[in-house]
């Protein structure tokens, strides 16, 4: 994308000034309904202003790195890498989507939602000390846009130009008045240094430390084992309202291993200090210690009202074996997860059915007369269940008993052409059919063996392949796979995003997040209604249908959920009373000397 000379700038900032008009500056910006925070607040009601500096934060990383270049389709980045950026806004995390000014200092929407304009904050700086500029902004969407992850492009896909306005200021020029959500998406990128970028290939990985603006610095570095973040006690933002009670640890480590066992054990012997846990066989039975009892750690419970997204195990519909839906509603029925979640999960879960699940966002019985006037163009694309039933996944005695599951699964692949012969399930090409499924951590192999064994007894072969960290990143990029693990992660305000996760144009392209392969008009036209949702009522109304059309074609085999986060940590770290609901918000808790 071009830069526009001076003459351009004045010209654009009067035609669009002439065209559309705006609102007056503000200090900060909501999808819908009224922010919050008022522009004289003090510090957000979740944390403690009070909360001392200091101390070390140790958490585990399960894989390895080998880049601190987050931005780009090659190699792994660091955890935490977002510690050393700053973004024009702030998110609070006790609103559903409203953000406050960080780097900008005020911004300015179009009434007609044709552009944004965010001022920056004069004291904005770099970590070596150079002012954060319009031209900062400019070079950094883009960049992202040129040469980051194809995540980028499609995301500021609606921006059509950006255009410096004044010494601090600088505007987005959107390409339609429809998408509502553009001037927030635009609020949460990290702002990247011209001076340091512009004379380095920035597709290339690296683990040279960048330069950032944000209240982190990379103190050090050791590929693929950890990686150590120092408070910046001349941080420029300390003294923000957005900032007060948050930042508090000196340092920030994220220590690398090979698997989440070896990393529960690292905690328990004190190399960490800091546990979220995903187990719930090791939330069960792998804490009772003596440090538990005695009070040197503490294993705690915290409730949110965070969508809990979707994990499943995924099918590749780029393979053939899994274009036909009769096929892939079979293997759904093969999956017992009410026994799963009594025999290894020790009931801790619920099923997810929804993609949006923990929300109001999810398809709840039949489409509302709203969803309907959506769903309707489309009637005779879509089965006839999305108009007729409620959605409902398989749910067994949890005995091991799976005997009418598997003759209606078998039922189902008899109709697609998968018959049985000598024992094995052969496709319409008397082909057995194999299906891999790929992992990068054995412990997930105790929740694929139950499944792999009612597979065999619908004649299905399904061989489970474990590979390092990198190998399974390069496979999921290119496609190169059967079955995953997969989690595809959902906010409280779907927009842009949802694009890149279903539409069709990401299908084929490799390093985007339509990792499924859906291809169907659709959900297509579904989630521009989502993108181009007027109002909330609009937004949950459009989502939900997409998410009826989701679950209907049966693309996944759903996993399970849980609206807490478990954590462990030393006693002497604490976290304040009250807890947001939209995050867990670990950048507000602090080390307590004792």
């Amino acid at each position: 994308m071009r830069q526009l000379t001076c003459t351009a700038f004045t010209w654009l900032a009067l035609t669009t000034s002439a065209l559309s008009f705006a609102a007056s500056p503000q200090h900060g910006i909501a999808m819908h309904g009224d922010l919050k925070y008022p522009s004289d607040f003090s510090h957000f009601d979740y944390v403690n202003p009070s909360a001392p500096k200091g101390g070390a934060f140790r958490q585990a990383a399960v894989g390895t790195f080998d880049s601190l270049n987050p931005f780009i389709i090659k190699g792994v980045p660091a955890a935490g890498i977002g510690l050393i950026y700053d973004t024009l806004m702030e998110s609070s995390a006790d609103e559903p989507f409203s953000q406050y000014g960080l780097l900008a200092e005020s911004v300015i929407r179009a009434e007609d939602n044709s552009w944004v304009e965010f001022t920056l904050r004069p004291s904005a700086r770099f970590h070596d000390g150079k002012p954060v500029t319009p031209e900062d902004v400019i070079f950094t969407f883009n960049t992202l846009r040129e040469k980051g992850r194809p995540f980028y492009r499609a995301y500021y896909a609606d921006i059509s130009n950006i255009v410096k306005t004044g010494e601090h200021s600088v505007r987005f020029n959107f390409k339609s008045t429809e998408n509502r959500e553009l001037p927030l998406i635009i609020g949460q990128v990290p702002v990247l240094p011209k001076h340091y970028w512009q004379d380095k290939d920035f597709t290339k990985t690296t683990l040279t430390p960048p330069v950032g603006s944000g209240p982190y610095k990379i103190a050090k570095v050791d590929s693929g084992r950890s990686i150590h973040y120092q408070r910046d006690s001349n941080y420029w933002g300390r003294n923000l309202p957005i900032n007060q009670g948050r930042h508090n640890f000196d340092l920030m480590a994220f220590e690398y291993y090979r698997d989440s066992t070896v990393a529960l054990e690292a905690f328990k012997s004190g190399d960490l200090n800091f546990r979220r846990e995903n187990s719930s066989k090791f939330w069960a039975t792998s804490y009772d210690s003596p440090a538990l009892s005695e009070g040197r750690i503490i294993k705690e419970s915290i409730a949110h009202k965070n969508p809990t997204g979707m994990q499943a195990f995924i099918f590749n519909l780029r393979r053939n074996k899994f274009q036909d839906i009769r096929v892939r509603k079979a293997l759904n029925l093969a999956f017992d997860f009410e026994w799963t979640n009594q025999n290894l999960f020790y009931g801790a879960y619920s099923r997810t059915e929804s993609y949006f699940s923990n929300s109001e966002l999810a398809a709840k019985g039949l489409p509302s007369s709203e969803e309907k006037a959506l769903l309707e163009p489309y009637k005779d694309q879509l089965p006839a269940e999305v108009f007729t039933r409620e959605f409902t996944l398989n749910k067994t005695k949890g005995d091991g008993n799976t005997r009418n599951e598997l003759r209606q699964a078998s039922r189902l692949l008899k109709q697609a052409g998968w018959t049985v012969r000598d024992g094995k399930r052969v496709d319409q090409n008397g082909d057995p059919v194999v299906i891999e499924m790929l992992l990068y951590d054995s412990t997930f192999e105790r929740v694929v063996h139950p499944y792999k064994k009612n597979l065999e007894r619908l004649g299905i072969t399904l061989n489970t392949r474990i590979v390092d960290t990198t190998q399974y990143i390069n496979r999921v990029r290119g496609f190169d796979f059967d079955m995953i693990v997969y989690s595809i992660g959902q906010s409280n305000s779907p927009g842009n995003e949802q694009r890149e996760f279903w539409h069709s144009e990401y299908a084929d392209k490799q390093n985007a997040s339509n990792v499924i392969g859906i291809k169907s008009p659709v959900v297509d036209a579904l989630v521009e209604a989502v993108i181009t949702a007027k109002d909330r009522p609009a937004l949950v109304t459009a989502t939900r249908a997409l998410d009826r059309v989701l679950l209907w074609g049966h693309y996944v085999v759903p996993h399970w959920g849980i609206t807490q986060y478990r954590v462990a940590y030393d006693h002497k770290i604490m976290h304040p009373a009250v807890t947001p609901p939209y995050q867990l918000a670990t950048d507000t808790w602090w080390h307590q000397k004792k």
